[in-house]
């Protein structure tokens, strides 16, 4: 028998402040700060990337490949990275390199597929190579490395994860590294400010993929302030109570990261208003649903609806060996059991939600990304 489908919970979510989920302000206008778009086609090493910016004291976040262009001009970003993917350029269904972004202006730095992407689409010749190229890779590069890669060693090592390479770069490019399965592993066109790596440098396996990104940030794309992860709380503490007004909210609280930081932070913004829901599912470590009451009901005063369902969840779960089925059957009742409280709650107009980059990146939650697990 099939799953049946879970009802949908009502209300205004809240997306947790604490990571890019790659949707949460995509239609919003920039804020008054220097900010770089990261534009996600599914690679695993996406967030990181968007990281590895921050990292460099420049704000970035990461949003769908497939963002609506005028969202992207309202953002008035100093940068676009186009990050790596799973698929090949050439098959068909493959995430597609919208050109425009190209020509808005602002210096475009292609990772990995994203590089490969802007090759084919500007008439470069992207094929499978004859070996792929997977972990430390030897670099070596043309021209003392171009703008972008100048004063580097000229021989280095880098991270590779292709199959696919590129053996032209477009009209108006120059090579500026080669590897011993690509061609061409990096590649600019200095006056249309577009450049492309193979290798990805936001991995601590490619030794001057810091200095490479640093370069691109600061001589490239200008950018100058110095933005720092401390400034998060503020900002996203102000967000929240702008957004929530005087409404009620709604967390689901589980005592893992995701959620207590996602929960804190709103309880510091709308207080009172804040009401979380620990379900008790049977599958906790022992005495963890105490301790996450102890730690938010009587250490943060926060409020806390303890919901014993162990029962019921280890019912619906009893014969089920498949481990995937096991993650559905308990999403499905979470939900089930977190809406017949959500009704109980007058005036609750905000859901919170906390994700993490981990879950993100395993669940495929992103437009082409490969799913590991649900």
């Amino acid at each position: 028998m099939a799953e049946a489908a879970p009802p949908v919970l009502t209300g205004e979510p809240i997306d947790a402040p604490l990571v890019d989920d790659g949707e949460e302000r995509a239609g919003t206008v920039a804020v008054d700060r220097e900010e770089v778009l990261v534009l996600d086609f599914g690679g695993q090493y996406s967030q990181l990337i968007a990281r590895r910016l921050r990292e460099c004291g420049v704000f970035a976040e990461l949003l769908p490949h497939d963002t609506d262009l005028e969202q992207i001009r309202l953002r008035a970003p100093r940068a676009l990275v186009l990050s790596g993917g799973p698929a090949s350029v050439y098959e068909p269904g493959a995430p597609e390199l919208r050109t425009e972004l190209l020509d808005m202006g602002v210096p475009v730095l292609g990772i990995c597929y994203g590089m490969q992407a802007m090759v084919s689409g500007l008439g470069g010749r992207v094929e499978g190579a004859e070996q792929g190229e997977f972990g430390r890779t030897d670099l070596t590069l043309v021209e003392h490395g171009g703008r972008l890669m100048a004063g580097l060693p000229e021989s280095q090592q880098a991270w590779m994860s292709h199959r696919d390479s590129v053996f032209e770069p477009p009209p108006g490019f120059r090579a500026l590294a080669s590897s011993p399965g690509s061609p061409v592993a990096a590649c600019e066109d200095t006056e249309r400010g577009l450049y492309g790596i193979q290798f990805h440098p936001e991995v601590v396996h490619t030794p001057h993929g810091q200095a490479i990104l640093e370069r691109f940030l600061r001589e490239i794309a200008g950018c100058s302030e110095q933005w720092s992860a401390a400034s998060v709380i503020d900002e996203q503490v102000e967000r929240v109570r702008q957004q929530v007004g005087t409404g009620g909210v709604i967390c689901g609280l589980s005592g893992g990261v995701d959620s207590a930081t996602a929960a804190a932070l709103v309880h510091r913004a709308v207080g009172e208003q804040l009401t979380c829901v620990l379900v008790d599912h049977g599958l906790l470590r022992k005495g963890e649903a105490e301790q996450v009451v102890a730690t938010f009901r009587e250490g943060l005063g926060i409020k806390l609806i303890h919901v014993d369902a162990r029962e019921r969840f280890l019912a619906r779960l009893a014969g089920v060996d498949d481990p995937e089925t096991k993650r559905k059957i308990i999403g499905a009742e979470f939900i089930r059991v977190f809406e017949e409280q959500a009704l109980k709650l007058p005036d609750v107009s905000h859901l919170v939600q906390g994700t993490l980059y981990s879950d993100v990146i395993e669940s495929g939650g992103s437009a082409g990304s490969a799913t590991i697990k649900s």
